[in-house]
C-alpha cells in the first residue's frame, strides 16, 4: 500500500522534511515513488504540489496523520 508521509532531510538539528509518496513497508528515508513537497519546520515554510497530490489521493494513496494536518493547513483537503 502506498502512503503520503514526510521523510527527512537536513542536517542535524536543522530538519526539513520532503512530502513524498512511499510504499508503507519501506524505511523513513528509502525510496520514493514521487515528491509532491516540502515542509520546513525551523521556517514553517510548506511548498505542496496540490495538482499531484490530489491525483495520488484518488488513487487511494493514505496520508499519515501529520500529512494530513498538513494539507489541511495549505487548504488542499478539508
Amino acid at each position: 500500500m502506498l502512503k503520503l508521509r514526510l521523510k527527512r532531510a537536513g542536517r542535524k538539528k536543522q530538519p526539513f522534511y520532503k512530502v513524498v509518496v512511499i510504499d508503507s513497508k519501506s524505511r523513513r528515508d528509502g525510496f520514493a515513488v514521487e515528491e509532491v513537497g516540502f515542509y520546513n519546520p525551523m521556517t514553517k515554510a510548506l511548498k505542496l504540489n496540490g495538482d499531484r497530490i490530489l491525483i495520488r489521493l484518488k488513487q487511494g494513496v493514505q496520508p499519515t496523520r501529520v500529512v494530513t494536518n498538513l494539507l489541511k493547513k495549505a487548504s488542499i483537503v478539508n
